[in-house]
Protein backbone atom coordinates (compact mmCIF):
# COMPACT_ATOMS: atom_id res chain seq x y z
CA UNK A 1 0.00 0.00 0.00
CA UNK A 2 1.16 3.33 -0.74
CA UNK A 3 0.21 6.06 1.91
CA UNK A 4 -1.06 9.31 1.03
CA UNK A 5 -0.60 12.10 4.24
CA UNK A 6 -3.51 14.00 5.07
CA UNK A 7 -3.90 16.55 7.81
CA UNK A 8 -5.85 14.01 10.81
CA UNK A 9 -6.07 10.95 8.52
CA UNK A 10 -4.71 9.23 5.29
CA UNK A 11 -5.44 7.71 2.03
CA UNK A 12 -4.43 4.59 1.23
CA UNK A 13 -3.64 3.77 -2.69
CA UNK A 14 -3.14 0.17 -3.90
CA UNK A 15 0.49 0.68 -5.17
CA UNK A 16 -0.14 -1.43 -8.44
CA UNK A 17 -3.24 0.75 -9.30
CA UNK A 18 -2.25 3.02 -12.28
CA UNK A 19 -5.63 4.79 -12.34
CA UNK A 20 -4.50 8.37 -13.33
CA UNK A 21 -7.85 10.03 -11.98
CA UNK A 22 -7.62 8.25 -8.85
CA UNK A 23 -4.41 9.21 -7.99
CA UNK A 24 -5.14 12.83 -9.74
CA UNK A 25 -8.14 12.15 -7.12
CA UNK A 26 -5.71 11.34 -4.08
CA UNK A 27 -3.47 14.10 -4.76
CA UNK A 28 -5.84 17.04 -5.02
CA UNK A 29 -7.62 16.24 -1.51
CA UNK A 30 -4.08 15.57 -0.11
CA UNK A 31 -3.37 19.11 -1.06
CA UNK A 32 -6.39 20.99 -0.37
CA UNK A 33 -6.15 19.16 3.27
CA UNK A 34 -2.91 20.43 3.86
CA UNK A 35 -3.10 24.31 2.30
CA UNK A 36 -3.43 26.82 4.83
CA UNK A 37 -7.12 27.59 5.74
CA UNK A 38 -6.19 29.92 8.74
CA UNK A 39 -8.12 33.23 7.54
CA UNK A 40 -7.15 36.81 8.96
CA UNK A 41 -9.74 37.93 11.54
CA UNK A 42 -11.70 41.15 10.05
CA UNK A 43 -11.84 43.86 12.14
CA UNK A 44 -14.36 43.70 15.17
CA UNK A 45 -17.09 46.28 14.06
CA UNK A 46 -16.76 49.62 15.15
CA UNK A 47 -20.91 50.50 14.79
CA UNK A 48 -20.85 53.84 16.18
CA UNK A 49 -17.80 55.40 14.29
CA UNK A 50 -18.12 56.32 11.17
CA UNK A 51 -16.12 58.19 8.02
CA UNK A 52 -17.23 61.06 5.42
CA UNK A 53 -15.37 61.84 2.34
CA UNK A 54 -16.29 64.53 -0.26
CA UNK A 55 -15.49 63.21 -3.61
CA UNK A 56 -14.28 66.17 -6.06
CA UNK A 57 -10.81 67.17 -5.43
CA UNK A 58 -11.14 65.29 -1.83
CA UNK A 59 -11.26 61.76 -3.18
CA UNK A 60 -10.87 62.40 -7.05
CA UNK A 61 -8.85 65.21 -8.92
CA UNK A 62 -11.41 67.26 -10.18
CA UNK A 63 -14.96 67.21 -10.24
CA UNK A 64 -16.79 63.87 -10.43
CA UNK A 65 -19.92 65.51 -12.42
CA UNK A 66 -17.45 66.94 -15.18
CA UNK A 67 -16.68 63.92 -15.96
CA UNK A 68 -19.68 62.02 -15.99
CA UNK A 69 -21.19 65.07 -18.23
CA UNK A 70 -18.11 64.60 -20.57
CA UNK A 71 -19.13 60.53 -20.79
CA UNK A 72 -22.06 61.55 -21.76
CA UNK A 73 -21.17 63.94 -24.22
CA UNK A 74 -19.34 60.92 -25.70
CA UNK A 75 -22.77 59.02 -25.96
CA UNK A 76 -24.33 61.91 -27.49
CA UNK A 77 -26.29 63.04 -25.00
CA UNK A 78 -24.56 66.69 -25.58
CA UNK A 79 -21.39 68.00 -26.93
CA UNK A 80 -18.11 68.43 -25.55
CA UNK A 81 -18.42 71.95 -26.77
CA UNK A 82 -21.26 72.63 -24.97
CA UNK A 83 -19.40 71.25 -21.85
CA UNK A 84 -16.44 72.94 -22.86
CA UNK A 85 -18.66 76.33 -22.82
CA UNK A 86 -20.12 75.81 -19.24
CA UNK A 87 -16.92 75.47 -17.73
CA UNK A 88 -15.28 78.35 -18.87
CA UNK A 89 -18.77 80.01 -17.82
CA UNK A 90 -18.54 78.52 -14.59
CA UNK A 91 -14.55 79.37 -14.31
CA UNK A 92 -15.73 83.41 -14.98
CA UNK A 93 -18.88 83.17 -12.44
CA UNK A 94 -16.26 81.40 -9.36
CA UNK A 95 -13.01 83.58 -10.09
CA UNK A 96 -15.00 86.90 -11.37
CA UNK A 97 -17.85 86.62 -8.72
CA UNK A 98 -20.93 87.25 -11.13
CA UNK A 99 -22.99 85.54 -8.90
CA UNK A 100 -26.05 88.28 -9.88
CA UNK A 101 -26.01 86.62 -12.64
CA UNK A 102 -26.97 83.23 -11.43
CA UNK A 103 -30.48 82.07 -11.09
CA UNK A 104 -30.04 79.32 -8.76
CA UNK A 105 -33.29 78.50 -8.55
CA UNK A 106 -33.16 77.57 -12.27
CA UNK A 107 -30.19 75.69 -11.77
CA UNK A 108 -31.54 73.99 -9.01
CA UNK A 109 -34.81 73.33 -10.84
CA UNK A 110 -33.04 72.10 -14.15
CA UNK A 111 -30.53 70.01 -12.65
CA UNK A 112 -31.05 66.82 -14.14
CA UNK A 113 -33.56 67.82 -16.50
CA UNK A 114 -30.89 66.08 -19.86
CA UNK A 115 -32.02 63.25 -18.60
CA UNK A 116 -36.02 63.02 -18.48
CA UNK A 117 -37.05 60.51 -19.37
CA UNK A 118 -33.98 58.04 -19.81
CA UNK A 119 -34.31 55.04 -18.02
CA UNK A 120 -32.52 54.79 -14.61
CA UNK A 121 -30.57 51.45 -15.60
CA UNK A 122 -29.63 52.95 -18.92
CA UNK A 123 -27.97 55.81 -16.63
CA UNK A 124 -26.24 53.52 -13.97
CA UNK A 125 -24.68 51.17 -17.12
CA UNK A 126 -23.50 54.59 -18.65
CA UNK A 127 -22.10 55.65 -15.16
CA UNK A 128 -20.44 52.48 -14.82
CA UNK A 129 -18.60 52.70 -18.59
CA UNK A 130 -17.85 56.43 -17.52
CA UNK A 131 -16.37 56.16 -14.43
CA UNK A 132 -13.89 53.16 -15.36
CA UNK A 133 -12.98 55.20 -18.66
CA UNK A 134 -12.71 59.02 -16.89
CA UNK A 135 -12.52 58.36 -13.11
CA UNK A 136 -10.94 55.39 -12.20
CA UNK A 137 -7.36 56.63 -12.68
CA UNK A 138 -8.27 60.08 -11.47
CA UNK A 139 -8.76 58.64 -7.16
CA UNK A 140 -6.20 60.37 -5.13
CA UNK A 141 -4.34 56.89 -4.17
CA UNK A 142 -3.23 58.84 -0.68
CA UNK A 143 -7.31 59.70 0.31
CA UNK A 144 -8.20 55.87 -0.57
CA UNK A 145 -5.40 54.52 1.87
CA UNK A 146 -7.06 57.12 4.44
CA UNK A 147 -11.06 55.59 3.67
CA UNK A 148 -8.80 52.15 4.48
CA UNK A 149 -7.65 52.60 7.70
CA UNK A 150 -11.54 53.36 8.82
CA UNK A 151 -12.39 50.37 7.06
CA UNK A 152 -9.82 48.13 8.73
CA UNK A 153 -10.87 49.35 11.59
CA UNK A 154 -14.32 48.24 11.20
CA UNK A 155 -15.63 50.73 10.53
CA UNK A 156 -18.46 52.39 8.13
CA UNK A 157 -17.06 54.49 5.15
CA UNK A 158 -19.57 56.42 3.04
CA UNK A 159 -18.77 59.63 0.64
CA UNK A 160 -20.89 62.49 0.36
CA UNK A 161 -21.16 64.61 -2.78
CA UNK A 162 -23.28 66.53 -4.78
CA UNK A 163 -22.87 64.54 -8.03
CA UNK A 164 -26.44 62.20 -8.58
CA UNK A 165 -26.68 59.45 -6.02
CA UNK A 166 -26.07 56.74 -8.93
CA UNK A 167 -23.00 57.59 -9.81
CA UNK A 168 -21.97 57.92 -6.60
CA UNK A 169 -23.26 54.65 -5.38
CA UNK A 170 -20.92 53.27 -8.47
CA UNK A 171 -17.58 54.99 -6.79
CA UNK A 172 -18.28 53.83 -3.43
CA UNK A 173 -19.04 50.40 -4.71
CA UNK A 174 -15.59 50.41 -6.92
CA UNK A 175 -13.85 51.92 -4.34
CA UNK A 176 -15.18 48.82 -1.40
CA UNK A 177 -16.71 51.83 0.48
CA UNK A 178 -19.94 51.58 2.40
CA UNK A 179 -22.14 53.20 0.25
CA UNK A 180 -22.82 56.86 -0.47
CA UNK A 181 -25.21 60.39 0.09
CA UNK A 182 -25.45 61.74 -3.37
CA UNK A 183 -28.21 64.08 -5.17
CA UNK A 184 -30.80 62.55 -5.17
CA UNK A 185 -33.33 62.75 -8.65
CA UNK A 186 -37.04 61.86 -8.87
CA UNK A 187 -37.61 58.82 -10.68
CA UNK A 188 -41.35 58.04 -11.79
CA UNK A 189 -41.90 54.27 -13.25
CA UNK A 190 -37.88 53.64 -13.23
CA UNK A 191 -37.75 56.83 -15.14
CA UNK A 192 -36.03 60.08 -14.49
CA UNK A 193 -38.42 62.69 -14.34
CA UNK A 194 -35.21 65.20 -14.70
CA UNK A 195 -36.25 66.82 -10.79
CA UNK A 196 -34.66 66.51 -8.03
CA UNK A 197 -35.75 65.66 -4.66
CA UNK A 198 -35.06 68.83 -2.28
CA UNK A 199 -31.91 70.38 -3.07
CA UNK A 200 -28.73 69.58 -4.94
CA UNK A 201 -25.76 67.45 -1.96
CA UNK A 202 -24.55 70.58 -0.93
CA UNK A 203 -23.30 72.75 2.32
CA UNK A 204 -25.73 72.43 4.30
CA UNK A 205 -27.45 69.55 2.70
CA UNK A 206 -24.59 67.19 2.96
CA UNK A 207 -24.68 68.32 6.97
CA UNK A 208 -28.13 67.09 7.06
CA UNK A 209 -27.98 63.98 5.31
CA UNK A 210 -25.08 63.15 7.48
CA UNK A 211 -27.30 63.77 10.40
CA UNK A 212 -30.15 61.44 9.14
CA UNK A 213 -27.97 58.76 8.23
CA UNK A 214 -26.24 58.65 11.90
CA UNK A 215 -29.81 58.87 13.37
CA UNK A 216 -30.84 55.81 11.19
CA UNK A 217 -27.50 53.74 11.59
CA UNK A 218 -26.86 54.99 15.47
CA UNK A 219 -23.74 56.82 14.94
CA UNK A 220 -22.20 58.68 17.51
CA UNK A 221 -21.46 61.77 15.32
CA UNK A 222 -18.34 62.43 18.00
CA UNK A 223 -16.44 59.76 17.15
CA UNK A 224 -16.89 60.65 13.42
CA UNK A 225 -14.43 62.05 11.05
CA UNK A 226 -15.00 63.82 7.96
CA UNK A 227 -12.58 64.88 4.84
CA UNK A 228 -13.11 67.42 2.55
CA UNK A 229 -10.87 69.97 0.40
CA UNK A 230 -13.43 72.96 0.61
CA UNK A 231 -15.30 75.65 3.01
CA UNK A 232 -18.54 74.77 1.15
CA UNK A 233 -18.24 71.39 3.01
CA UNK A 234 -17.70 73.62 6.80
CA UNK A 235 -21.40 72.59 7.81
CA UNK A 236 -20.26 68.74 7.65
CA UNK A 237 -16.60 69.53 9.20
CA UNK A 238 -17.94 71.10 12.38
CA UNK A 239 -20.65 68.18 12.70
CA UNK A 240 -18.03 65.57 13.45
CA UNK A 241 -15.86 65.09 16.08
CA UNK A 242 -12.73 65.15 13.86
CA UNK A 243 -12.30 67.08 10.83
CA UNK A 244 -9.66 66.90 8.14
CA UNK A 245 -8.71 69.26 5.17
CA UNK A 246 -7.35 67.15 2.10
CA UNK A 247 -6.12 68.80 -0.47
CA UNK A 248 -7.68 72.30 1.11
CA UNK A 249 -8.23 75.31 -1.36
CA UNK A 250 -6.97 78.43 0.82
CA UNK A 251 -9.62 79.36 2.72
CA UNK A 252 -10.28 75.77 4.61
CA UNK A 253 -6.77 75.50 4.85
CA UNK A 254 -6.21 78.44 7.00
CA UNK A 255 -9.87 77.60 8.78
CA UNK A 256 -8.27 74.02 9.54
CA UNK A 257 -5.07 76.05 10.43
CA UNK A 258 -6.93 77.97 13.17
CA UNK A 259 -8.78 75.23 14.37
CA UNK A 260 -5.67 72.39 15.01
CA UNK A 261 -7.53 69.99 12.20
CA UNK A 262 -5.07 67.57 10.52
CA UNK A 263 -4.47 68.72 7.11
CA UNK A 264 -3.44 66.40 3.75
CA UNK A 265 -2.15 67.23 0.95
CA UNK A 266 -1.58 64.50 -2.04
CA UNK A 267 -0.77 66.86 -4.06
CA UNK A 268 3.38 67.46 -5.74
CA UNK A 269 3.50 70.99 -6.44
CA UNK A 270 3.93 69.75 -10.63
CA UNK A 271 0.57 68.34 -9.93
CA UNK A 272 -1.14 70.95 -8.27
CA UNK A 273 0.04 73.02 -10.97
CA UNK A 274 -0.93 71.08 -13.85
CA UNK A 275 -4.58 70.36 -12.34
CA UNK A 276 -4.56 73.67 -10.62
CA UNK A 277 -6.96 75.79 -13.30
CA UNK A 278 -9.06 73.03 -14.38
CA UNK A 279 -9.86 72.12 -10.77
CA UNK A 280 -10.62 75.89 -9.91
CA UNK A 281 -12.73 75.80 -13.22
CA UNK A 282 -14.22 72.35 -12.66
CA UNK A 283 -15.04 72.81 -8.66
CA UNK A 284 -17.88 74.73 -9.24
CA UNK A 285 -19.48 72.29 -11.66
CA UNK A 286 -20.83 70.46 -8.35
CA UNK A 287 -23.09 73.51 -7.56
CA UNK A 288 -24.34 73.66 -11.36
CA UNK A 289 -22.96 71.96 -14.12
CA UNK A 290 -26.34 70.01 -15.42
CA UNK A 291 -28.40 72.98 -14.92
CA UNK A 292 -25.97 74.97 -17.42
CA UNK A 293 -26.00 71.86 -19.27
CA UNK A 294 -29.70 72.34 -20.13
CA UNK A 295 -29.44 75.75 -20.32
CA UNK A 296 -27.18 75.95 -23.42
CA UNK A 297 -29.02 72.55 -24.28
CA UNK A 298 -32.19 74.61 -24.61
CA UNK A 299 -30.98 78.07 -25.54
CA UNK A 300 -29.59 75.75 -28.60
CA UNK A 301 -33.04 73.88 -28.97
CA UNK A 302 -30.94 70.43 -29.04
CA UNK A 303 -33.36 67.59 -30.73
CA UNK A 304 -33.04 65.43 -27.16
Amino acid sequence: MVRVPFRGRAARVPAEVDDHETRALVAGEASAAAAETDVPEAPAPDRTAAAFFDVDNTMMMGASIFWFARGLAARKYFTGRDVASFVWQQFKFRVVGTEGAVDMHTVRDNALAFVAGRPVEEIKQASEEIYDELMADRIWSGTRLLAQQHLDAGQRVWLVTATPVELAAIIAHRLGLTGALGTVAEVVDGKFTGRLVGEMMHGEAKAQAVRALAEREGLDLSRCTAYSDSTNDMPMLSLVGTAVAVNPDSELKAVARSRGWVVKDFRTGRKAAKIGVPTVGVAALSGGVVGGLVALRRRNRWPF
